[in-house]
């Protein structure tokens, strides 16, 4: 069964947030809802949805700013790796989260590992752990959709100079978690960096440069 799949910018750093839903039982579940957005709203209410699961794709502030919001919203499970829970909500990640005008991640419901898998309706979820943006960063693969956070971006991929983030293992998770996925694979990232919103996986092994420049 194929998703369907809204996305809508969200917050002061214009998070893409993923409105995901299965078509028949009309289960959903938010990607990095990091912000009260009457978007999101509006595309929960005209699909008529239950929203099951509030993913972080990672604990950067700009990502889950909205947590608290949108699980008091929809009753949502908060999910997030256990690496980034651990380490953002230590009281000196916390403070930074605040210097920079976010609420700091003070709760999360459900911590996950690689390899868990989240049900929705009549679709799943897989959990990809790839660290190097941030500790515990995750991607969700369903097939022919990967939502990819701020691993990979179209062209480009996420930063690796902030607290926790790692360039070798970066390049390592899109080489040996991301990379053997199909080429059709539909990457869908954290924001819009790039010249098309989305792209395909074989068009990232040709164009990316963390990908060309980088990998073997």
């Amino acid at each position: 069964m194929t998703p369907h799949i809204a996305a809508v910018q969200v917050g002061p750093l214009a998070v893409l947030c993923y409105i995901i839903n299965c078509p028949s039982t009309r289960q959903g579940l938010l990607i990095d809802p990091a912000a009260p957005s009457a978007a999101v709203t509006d595309v929960i209410n005209r699909r008529g949805l239950t929203i099951r699961w509030i993913v972080n794709t990672h604990g950067h502030p700009d990502h889950t700013a909205g947590n608290d919001y949108w699980a008091q919203q929809t009753g949502a499970t908060t999910v997030i790796h256990e690496l980034d829970w651990h380490f953002f909500s230590t009281p000196e990640m916390q403070q930074a989260a605040i210097t920079e005008g976010f609420p700091p991640l003070s709760h999360i419901d459900l911590l996950v590992q690689d390899g868990y898998r989240l049900p929705l309706g009549e679709l799943e979820l897989s959990i990809i752990h790839t660290p190097g943006h941030t500790p515990g960063s995750i991607c969700l693969y369903t097939p022919g959709h990967l939502f990819t956070g701020d691993t990979l971006f179209v062209d480009s991929a996420g930063r690796t100079d902030l607290p926790g983030g790692s360039l070798g293992q970066l390049v390592d998770s899109i080489q040996r978690r991301i990379l053997p996925l199909p080429d059709d694979t539909i990457i869908w990232p954290g924001h819009d960096y790039g010249d098309t919103p989305t792209s395909t996986l074989g068009e990232q092994k040709l164009n990316n440069p963390y990908i060309t420049d980088f990998l073997d």
